[in-house]
C-alpha cells in the first residue's frame, strides 16, 4: 500500500525548486551584465554590495562567501584601481574597503545594467518587498 505524499513536503519541494531557479536566473543576469563591463560575476557582486565603507568580513557576508574568497576578489578590484583599503576609523586591526572615484562610477553603471531586464522586474516594488520579507523570514527561521 502506498501513501500519498504529504502536501507540505510537495509544497516545500516546489518552493525550493522555484527559489533555486530564480537564484540561477539572477546569477546568469549578473554574469551577463558583468561581462559587458569587463568584470567577473564575483567582482560585480562585490561592487554591487560595496554601498559604503565596510570591512572584508562584512563584504564577504554580503557576498555569501568566505572572507578569503572576498579577499581574492577585492585584490583584483584593487589592482584595477576600483577599491582601496583604508584604516578603519575605530578598529586598528581592521581595514575599510572604499570605492575609488572610478569604482563608484563603475558601480553606478553596473547598478543601471543590473536593473535592466532583471529577473525580478516582473514584480511590482510591493511584490519584491513581500518576497524579500518572506525570504528573510525563512532564513532567520533557520538560524
Amino acid at each position: 500500500m502506498t501513501t500519498s505524499p504529504d502536501p507540505q513536503v510537495i509544497a516545500e519541494r516546489q518552493v525550493c525548486g522555484l527559489v533555486s531557479g530564480l537564484a540561477q536566473q539572477i546569477a546568469d543576469h549578473v554574469r551577463e551584465r558583468a561581462l559587458t563591463l569587463g568584470l567577473t560575476a564575483p567582482q560585480a557582486t562585490a561592487l554591487r554590495e560595496l554601498s559604503g565603507p565596510m570591512t572584508m568580513r562584512e563584504l564577504a557576508e554580503r557576498m555569501s562567501c568566505e572572507p578569503s574568497n572576498a579577499t581574492f576578489v577585492v585584490d583584483k578590484l584593487e589592482k584595477q584601481g576600483l577599491v582601496e583599503r583604508r584604516a578603519h576609523p575605530t578598529d586598528r586591526r581592521a581595514r575599510h574597503l572604499v570605492l575609488t572615484t572610478e569604482g563608484a562610477a563603475l558601480r553606478g553603471q553596473l547598478l543601471d545594467l543590473l536593473a535592466q531586464n532583471s529577473p525580478l522586474a516582473a514584480l511590482t516594488p510591493h511584490q519584491q518587498r513581500a518576497l524579500q520579507d518572506l525570504l528573510e523570514q525563512a532564513i532567520v527561521g533557520r538560524r
